[in-house]
């Protein structure tokens, strides 16, 4: 079909529409890798009642927009999806996007600004996951486009120089005879990107003796491996709680010590951090800037990002984290003045509830937002200010639009682009209870 693409949408795709039929009615087609305006010869891969999904076999008129990507295993990578598009017109894009979402989930008119954080466009990463691959022969891989068929890589453009580094390493030394069990990799370099820890996930097979002698050998013939921690694996994705995740053993060092503007922190193996390694500290002073008071609590606190940076200004926090692994680094990376509770946020709000009203509530969740029961303990709580950072604005959306019906008021809206070259955004949402504003609100 010769289509015209009408807009982009959240998760990478431009949607295009069908001719209406005889009934008067249109099919909404998703397009990867286009530019609003472009009309393309689409062929239909698959649909749904109301939608399908197609891929571009001919570009009929392309966007003058359109630029050369500068990643060879673009489009053939599923990692990123805006190479073909300018830095600067995917943030416009972004915040479109962010935007209309707000709207059509939520139904909130957002009438703030919205304050856009960009990055450097390339290398930014300071943590990336690769498939292993062992048979016929060793590579580092990612997955195919829309698929489970591996993409041996030797490079990959937005991952940090040292981290490139290592990969072409592996690639050349065939993996230092990498154990059959190793289904997975991941490394974790410093913030001055000059060691890294690997996090080698594997098969029920695995070996332990094996593994560490792989291990010893990986971090001599690569010195800038500080240390090699192997879990068993499991198939999640970056920002899941890895509450569960079962250590096998280890090699060398097991933390790292990441020095930002709320204090050095430690983050051990197998702990969530934020992976864009330009933009930390600008989160940071979003999050906690401005506000002080008697007590806080910081929700899915992860290591301690954003309590180290709070606690000077509050007499109390409460620092909530499921994660096992986490927890420890939060305890050791809490002031005295935080109290670090190891449990899931929605069973910390309903069985130990805070007594007095907090000034500040930071919310950090996973992808699949806060839910329900959250909510529902939000709004009882009454905060006078609550901040929200998410990584998926569509879930956000449905968390934002309770919280807003029971008296609150979007101040201010940040979107951090952590993901440059993806679809994904980072937003931050700052909420005050029962006063009126001119900037934000519903």
């Amino acid at each position: 079909m010769l289509l015209t693409i009408e807009k982009l949408i959240y998760g990478g795709d431009g949607l295009a529409r069908t001719s209406a039929d005889a009934d008067g009615r249109s099919m909404a087609v998703f397009v990867p890798f286009v530019l609003p305006g472009e009309r393309a010869e689409v062929e239909i891969a698959h649909g749904k009642p109301g939608f399908s999904r197609g891929s571009v076999t001919q570009l009929a008129e392309p966007s003058a927009e359109r630029i050369a990507a500068a990643c060879q295993y673009f489009q053939q990578c599923g990692g990123c999806h805006y190479q073909h598009i300018s830095y600067q017109r995917q943030l416009e894009y972004k915040a479109e996007i962010l935007r209309e979402t707000l709207r059509r989930v939520g139904k909130i008119e957002l009438k703030t600004e919205i304050q856009l954080h960009a990055s450097p466009p390339w290398n930014y990463r300071n943590r990336t996951r690769l498939q292993v691959q062992t048979n016929p022969e060793f590579a580092l891989a990612y997955y195919r486009f829309g698929s489970h068929e591996l993409l041996p890589v030797r490079e990959c453009p937005i991952s940090s120089p040292l981290i490139n580094r290592v990969m072409a390493r592996l690639a050349e030394a065939r993996g230092c005879e990498c154990p059959a069990a190793v289904e997975e990799i991941e490394f974790f370099a410093d913030a001055e990107d000059g060691h890294l820890l690997a996090w080698a996930f594997c098969g029920p097979d695995a070996d332990d003796k094996v593994l560490l002698r792989w291990a010893e050998a990986l971090q001599r013939d690569c010195p800038q491996i500080a240390g090699v921690t192997f879990f068993a694996s499991r198939r999640r994705s970056e920002d899941e709680d890895p509450s569960d995740m079962k250590r096998l053993a280890h090699s060398g060092a097991q933390e790292i010590r990441y020095p930002t503007k709320g204090g050095e922190l430690r983050v051990s193996a197998g702990a969530f951090f934020q992976v864009n390694r330009h933009l930390v500290d600008d989160l940071i002073s979003t999050v906690c800037g401005g506000v002080s008071g008697e007590r806080a609590l910081d929700l899915y606190a992860g290591v301690g990002l954003f309590t180290a940076a709070l606690a000077p200004g509050f007499r109390h926090i409460f620092a909530v984290d499921a994660s096992q692994i986490s927890h420890g680094d939060l305890i050791h990376n809490a002031p005295a003045n935080v109290k670090a509770v190891r449990a899931r946020t929605e069973d910390y709000l309903k069985s130990a509830p805070v007594r007095k009203r907090p000034e500040l509530v930071v919310v950090d969740p996973p992808r699949a937002g806060v839910g329900k029961a959250v909510i529902r303990s939000l709004v009882a709580l009454e905060a006078q200010r609550v901040r929200y950072v998410s990584c998926d604005p569509a879930t956000m959306a449905r968390d934002l639009a309770p919280l807003l019906a029971a008296g609150y008021r979007i101040e201010e809206a940040h979107l951090f682009d952590l993901f440059p070259q993806t679809f994904h955004i980072e937003s931050v949402m700052l909420l005050e209870h029962g006063r009126s504003s001119s900037v934000g609100g519903r």
